[in-house]
């Protein structure tokens, strides 16, 4: 069996695809990976071989050149709610946040966020799959460029998820407020788009193109969103790009060992940070007394800017969390997968904080009721109530039982190599060549 992955051009997105494809070519099946050429070095560490496409600089060209049509869309939204409003309301499946005016320019901005990146790659990577003949595409739920070569080739589609699936959830509702409106009212941006796509190679649209024939998903049972598409758990597997175990980690903590970790969003600009150098700050202040080894990932440019570091505070550029987490007491994160998931694997208890991953809504409360951590929400996060929940997770131990129910949930989802032989069959039920 022949399996192309393609990947978004953030290495966030595409890491957590890694472990299936080592499985995939462990069995003896050919893996190739593929996104933009921003992406290259970060598919070829992983040890799969790598089939880059279209221009480099895909996301900075995209966001430094804005469409017309893009810029009055935002204008549009802001009238409706702020951006949080907007991003994340969806999430809570509300009559309110789920109108049809809402939802339709909601898909109309998204669809031109995801032509930005996957119109640049889908020629040359059709050309490429016409004759490489893939019997299986895996494609990360922004890599759209995945299912239109499907469709152009006839090869099964399976779409991944590591988050809770809100997506699915809300093209669902996007769908049936769609019918009921009057035929000339009924406007798809993502279809018409994957629509022009398909007909350019021979095909016609079909809703697989947003979905895939089957979707796989990371996300716990528990957590999971019903769904009218075919759902294949898969176990979260560690992988964050080459790593090196620093001596610090390759031993016990002498005190409970507290790992803060807030991602992408600090290098990114401020409408996606979960945590200011103010905040950062304050978090700092507020656990400086805890009898803790406080381990703290920031960037330089970030760590520069504070003006205090308390004693019991490390402050480092990255950890490998699968070598640090099973040694923490707990992790406070942003709700981002990896430190989310590496957490349940270890049965450790965390802490979310902030509003920066498009399913917090939904996923805090659910980590909550099953005990297994706390979330600060932005306009309640402070250094105060950090510290306040962070003594919490280390000394109730309803925590650490919630945590641990988690982690055995976890263990029950098939492992990548145990899940390739459904893939070998689902590939061959629903490819069309």
């Amino acid at each position: 069996m022949r399996v192309l992955i393609v990947s978004w051009p953030w290495r966030t997105h595409f890491q957590p695809m890694v472990p299936l494809g080592w499985a995939l070519q462990a069995a003896g099946h050919e893996v190739r990976v593929s996104s933009s050429p921003d992406l290259t070095e970060s598919l070829t560490a992983s040890g799969l071989m790598a089939v880059p496409v279209g221009p480099p600089d895909v996301l900075k060209k995209m966001y430094e050149q804005f469409t017309e049509e893009q810029v009055e869309l935002v204008r549009t939204l802001e009238q409706l709610g702020s951006r949080d409003d907007f991003f994340f309301d969806f999430a809570l499946n509300t009559e309110e946040a789920l109108t049809w005016d809402r939802l339709r320019l909601r898909t109309r901005y998204f669809t031109e966020i995801l032509k930005g990146v996957n119109d640049a790659m889908v020629e040359e990577l059709v050309d490429y799959c016409r004759w490489w003949k893939p019997d299986l595409v895996v494609w990360e739920w922004m890599s759209h460029a995945g299912p239109i070569v499907a469709r152009a080739t006839g090869a099964a589609s399976a779409r991944i998820r590591s988050e809770i699936d809100v997506d699915a959830w809300s093209r669902r509702a996007f769908l049936q407020l769609r019918e009921q409106q009057a035929p000339e009212e009924r406007e798809d941006a993502l279809a018409d788009w994957l629509g022009r796509w398909a007909e350019k190679f021979g095909k016609s649209y079909s809703e697989e193109m947003v979905t895939g024939h089957f979707t796989i998903e990371h996300m716990l049972g528990s957590m999971r969103l019903e769904s009218d598409v075919p759902h294949i758990p898969l176990r979260y597997v560690s992988y964050h790009g080459p790593a090196v175990v620093t001596q610090w980690a390759r031993r016990p903590p002498q005190k409970p060992r507290v790992l803060a970790t807030f991602g992408i969003s600090q290098n990114k600009g401020r409408e996606y940070q979960a945590v200011s150098v103010r905040q950062l700050q304050q978090i700092l202040d507020s656990l400086a007394d805890l009898d803790i080894e406080l381990v703290v990932t920031a960037p330089e440019k970030v760590r520069r800017n504070l003006k205090r570091v308390p004693s019991n505070a490390m402050l480092t550029e990255f950890v490998p969390l699968h070598a640090v987490v099973p040694t923490c007491s707990a992790v406070i994160h942003h709700g981002g997968i990896p430190a989310f998931m590496e957490s349940i694997a270890n049965g450790v208890p965390q802490l979310m904080v902030g509003r920066v991953v498009g399913d917090i809504d939904l996923r805090a409360p659910l980590l909550e009721e099953a005990q297994g951590g706390l979330y600060i929400s932005r306009p309640h996060l402070s250094g105060e109530r950090v510290r306040e929940c962070l003594v919490r997770l280390l000394e109730e131990p309803a925590f650490r039982e919630g945590a641990d129910r988690l982690r055995r949930e976890q263990a029950t989802q098939p492992t990548p190599s145990e899940l390739v032989p459904e893939l070998e069959k689902l590939s061959a039920r629903y490819r069309s060549r």
